[in-house]
Order: C-alpha cells, then structure tokens, then sequence
C-alpha cells in the first residue's frame, strides 16, 4: 500500500468502525438526507457526498436525497436578467422566477447529482415535489414586523404522500427529490424549503 493510500485509509477505517453501532442500529431504516445549493459548488465535497449516501445505500440504510440549489437558482436568473430578492431570508419567488426554480431544480441541480450517485451504479432516480403528488404545499407569507408579507411562490409543506418514494426505495434506489410542489387549493408550484 503507497504511503498516500495509507494515509486516507487510515482515517475512513477509523471513522468506519465509529459509525459501525450506528449503521447497525438503523440498518433497514429510511434515512432523509438535504444537500444544500451551497454544498454543490465545490467538486470534491459533491463527489465525496455521493460516495457516502451510496456507501449508506449499500451499508443497509435507505436514503433519500432532498436538494436545494439557491446559488445555481441565483445564477440563472441573474442570465435572465430577473432579479433576486430575499425577505425574511426566503427568496421572493415570482411566476417567472419560479419558472427558473423549476427548470434549474429538476433540470441541473437535480441531474448532476442523480448523475454524481450513478458512477458508483444505476441506484439514483430523480424526481420532483410535483411528480405524484408527492409533495403538497400551501402558499407561505412569513411575518415581518408583525405583518404576514407575500413573497410570491414561496410554500410551506402541508403534506407528503411517500407512496412513489416508498416504491423507488423498495426497488433499491435513491430517491432524489428536488424542493417544489404543488398547492391542492390554488395548483400552483411552489418553491419549499
């Protein structure tokens, strides 16, 4: 074994035999995992981060990934010429904003990482907040100086139907679900966190 194969071999054995109870303790059980926008910007953390959700895969746990995209969101429209405001910390989603969400979500963010967990074999699926109901949300108004405030197509989860993930998970996949979905009372798409 080379000296730089020691060297990080040597740290994961460690860290293997420390998570070993836990793995055990859990083992069968689903495990929901959000990876942030953020997190997606530097390579080796995006490679690294699909190493362990497969290697939890095959360790005996079920994972489901949840992701965001905020800066690749913010990226984009910045392209468009759209601009980004924020209140309360929640991006105001506008229809053509939202049109950018979706498109950045379920067409890049969400690609590259179902493609990121598929070099290590054919387990990841993507899939949307929207595709079978799966996620349901309402409209969001957040409270600023005591006032709820209307930031457009922003949601707040009202309930999640685990019926097409259940399925993914009992064919041994890995879910990737992108954070939009679609309102039961006025059938917009909504930005969730």
């Amino acid at each position: 074994m080379s000296a730089a194969r020691k060297h990080t071999a040597l740290p994961k054995a460690q860290i293997l035999i420390e998570a070993l109870p836990w793995l055990t303790r859990h083992n069968g059980r689903t495990v929901v995992i959000k990876f942030g926008g953020n997190a997606m910007i530097d390579e080796e953390l995006k490679a690294a981060f699909a190493q362990d959700v497969v290697f939890l895969r095959h360790a005996g746990l079920k994972p489901v990934v949840v992701h965001g995209g905020g800066p690749q969101i913010s990226a984009q429209l910045d392209k468009q010429g759209l601009v980004s405001e924020f209140k309360a910390g929640l991006r105001v989603t506008t229809p053509e904003a939202m049109d950018v969400v979706r498109m950045v979500l379920a067409g890049q963010v969400q690609r590259e990482l179902v493609g990121l967990l598929n070099q290590h074999g054919p387990l990841a699926v993507g899939m949307t907040g929207e595709d079978a109901h799966t996620i349901t949300a309402t409209q969001h108004r957040p409270m600023i100086d005591g006032e709820a405030v209307d930031i457009g197509r922003v949601g707040e989860i009202t309930s999640i139907d685990t019926g097409a993930i259940q399925a993914l998970l009992d064919d041994g996949r890995i879910p990737v679900i992108s954070s939009i979905a679609r309102s039961a009372e006025d059938n917009h798409v909504y930005n969730v966190n």
